[in-house]
């Protein structure tokens, strides 16, 4: 039934409602379609406003498209699928709203937000998770970025009931998925990654780990309005400072954030970049794996083979538009490049390299809250995340061919940082 090695074990319900929603179809009865007007209506009841965008419109068009023709959801895919793609429409003109209803929410600053940018699976998250502990910094957390509205308030902002919900859903991810955790850290108060911003713009790689859909992938690489797409993500962070959550800079973090540099700059023209590094040897199979383990959830269809070559191509593709994009734009001084290697060996004498570079302080209650989280989040805590190129078809050779433009670049990084 699985032409994934690697798919997740289901649990009987699992097993027994995918079969109901099998004989369902088989007999002509259409279990959780997705259809877009009836989305969108079902938004502006719940909002009590009516919003119309074309980008929005377009990217949830070209989702739809893309996961009737692409995606071969399973019962349970089509419903997890159909509610967060509701929830993300319904929330979208919650947001909306109040952005309409109260105007000078849009001329908020957003000063100097700092994205960390490197490839999926190089520390980004750890790296966020870490400089988060800086009260000076502020992130959108997982539960704001699924349940965003109202803004959220500073009298009850580590109690807010959404986290307790959202904690609850993921509770039920890692039980339905039980190696997620010890392949990606994530909590309902941990921050969360921009594609969970885009995602209410229905512009968003969040899709793309939840099910295969190319014909999408390709819209949203090569056609989607990028700067739109940032345009929401900067009103997205000013509704969510408006409720009085704020401090001095935001930090946010997306490996995405590779394919649209320019986009970023013409957004967030003083943002900060860090970038981190590792050898895509070990990229693509720890991406193929987190990926292949999430798509398993959603179909009986996933293709670990499929989904590493996919990555592949996707990651190779990011960096070279990176390196494009980064010629052209003379912004080396906002850029800073870091090695995995580096961080996991002193993830701390990391962070300080970082703020002496930018000319921040880290303050003696930053740097002891990182210690403090470093020691709870020990790597490995919720077990060993294994993987190699082999696991899923791939050689060496695959990686220097793909990924010769990255290789160049370490290649000239190490050379330079050994003169």
């Amino acid at each position: 039934m699985y032409e994934s090695s690697l798919a997740i074990k289901r649990s009987g319900i699992l097993k027994t409602l995918n079969r109901a929603g099998f004989l369902a179809n088989s007999l002509g009865i259409r279990l959780f379609e997705l259809d877009q007007n009836k989305i969108l209506q079902h938004a502006a009841r719940v909002a009590g406003f009516e919003f119309r965008d074309e980008p929005m419109e377009q990217g949830l068009a070209r989702l739809i498209t893309s996961i009737r023709s692409d995606a071969r959801l399973n019962t349970v895919g089509k419903l997890a699928l159909k509610r967060n793609i509701q929830r993300a429409a319904d929330h979208r003109f919650l947001v909306e709203r109040s952005l309409a209803e109260n105007p000078s929410i849009r001329r908020s600053a957003i000063r100097t937000p700092l994205f960390v940018i490197g490839m999926p699976r190089t520390g980004t998250s750890i790296l966020q998770a870490l400089l988060y502990r800086d009260p000076a910094h502020r992130s959108p957390l997982s539960w704001e970025c699924l349940m965003p509205h109202p803004a959220p308030q500073p009298d009850n902002y580590a109690d807010d009931p959404r986290v307790k919900r959202i904690q609850s859903e993921f509770s039920q991810l890692f039980t339905l998925v039980p190696d997620f955790r010890k392949k990606h850290y994530m909590e309902a108060d941990s921050p969360q990654e921009c594609v969970g911003i885009t995602a209410l713009n229905f512009t968003s790689f969040q899709y793309l780990t939840q099910c295969f859909i190319p014909a999408y992938h390709e819209w949203f690489a090569n056609q989607a309005d990028q700067v739109a797409n940032l345009r929401w993500h900067k009103s997205f962070l000013q509704f969510l400072q408006s409720g009085g959550v704020s401090t001095e800079r935001w930090l946010l973090k997306s490996p995405v954030h590779l394919c649209r540099l320019r986009a970023l700059f013409e957004v967030y023209p003083d943002a900060r970049i860090v970038m981190t590094h590792r050898h895509p040897a070990s990229i693509v199979p720890s991406v193929a794996s987190l990926l292949t383990s999430i798509r398993s959830l959603y179909s009986d269809h996933e293709d670990s083979a499929r989904t590493a070559r996919e990555n592949l191509q996707i990651w190779s593709s990011y960096f070279n538009r990176f390196v494009e994009d980064k010629s052209l734009l003379g912004k080396d001084d906002q850029i800073i490049d870091l090695q995995f290697e580096d961080f996991v060996r002193d993830p701390l004498g990391v962070v300080r390299s970082i703020y002496r570079r930018f000319g921040w302080e880290l303050g003696d209650v930053a740097e002891q809250n990182m210690q403090e989280f470093l020691l709870q989040e020990q790597k490995d805590k919720h077990g060993r995340h294994e993987y190699s190129l082999e696991q899923f078809g791939l050689s060496e050779q695959d990686v220097a061919d793909c990924f010769r433009v990255y290789l160049d670049f370490l290649d000239e990084r190490t050379t330079a940082d050994a003169a």
